[in-house]
């Protein structure tokens, strides 16, 4: 079942979701050549706990870490590790945090260092494929035409969506009905309603859409560059609010 937010529930998730949001870009400005992804992993656990909250992923099905740090083929779930990132780099980090009984879930893909227009491409459009997923949710939409949407962007820029991975419903828990997918077709899904909150997030790479498991880290199975853009949002009246 797909759960309904009340406002009191609702702006306790936004507040929550503005601080990992900042949590988010001062990471972001750390992303240099030379940092490890351990070191990342420290800092944002730290300014997690500074402002009340607990990291939603640390200890999320054994995982270690308090974000995922997945590196050029990694597409989510790395674990943060002592080894530097070089220029050229991919780094895709995703954050979560409990904060007065409620998770907010986010993701961005930085580019380390100086990187091929390739790459910069790839960037660009798995952000932009949220952006365009994003103006689907609305009342009365389905969950089908936000993936639909995804899909048909990615492809037109020669890009592909990955297999197996999606979005998420958010709230008392990290991850609730329904799956939000990447691809679909438009009407099809559960309908959306005003209340819902929930986690869009663009998986996509320069390669073949199939993926492989390597401990906790899914990773592209030809080992083709990936990226990964994530929002939690709220669904509005006669729209969408993007809490993160």
């Amino acid at each position: 079942m797909i759960k309904i937010k009340n406002q009191k529930e609702i702006d306790i998730m936004r507040e929550g979701s503005k601080i990992l949001a900042d949590i988010l870009l001062k990471l972001k400005d750390k992303v240099v050549p030379g940092v490890t992804t351990a070191e990342l992993n420290i800092l944002a656990e730290s300014m997690i706990f500074d402002c009340g909250g607990i990291p939603s992923f640390k200890g999320y099905g054994g995982f270690p870490a308090a974000i995922c740090t997945s590196v050029n083929e990694e597409i989510v779930h790395g674990v943060p590790s002592d080894k530097r990132l070089q220029d050229g780099d991919i780094l895709s980090i995703d954050i979560g945090l409990f904060y007065k009984g409620f998770h907010s879930d986010t993701a961005i893909t930085v580019a380390v260092g100086e990187v091929t227009p390739e790459i910069v491409r790839l960037i660009r459009v798995t952000k932009k494929a949220l952006k365009r997923g994003l103006k689907k949710v609305r009342p009365g939409n389905t969950f089908g035409d936000i993936g639909n949407t995804i899909q048909r962007y990615v492809e037109s820029q020669g890009f592909t969506v990955i297999e197996g991975l999606c979005g998420h419903g958010i709230g008392r828990e990290l991850h609730e009905e329904p799956e939000v997918l990447n691809t679909g077709k438009r009407r099809s899904g559960p309908e959306i309603k005003k209340g819902m909150v929930f986690c869009i997030e663009p998986m996509v790479s320069n390669g073949g859409a199939e993926i492989e498991k390597v401990g906790f880290t899914f990773k592209t199975k030809d080992n083709s560059l990936s990226a990964h853009f994530e929002h939690t949002v709220a669904v509005t009246d006669e729209g969408f609010e993007v809490l993160t």
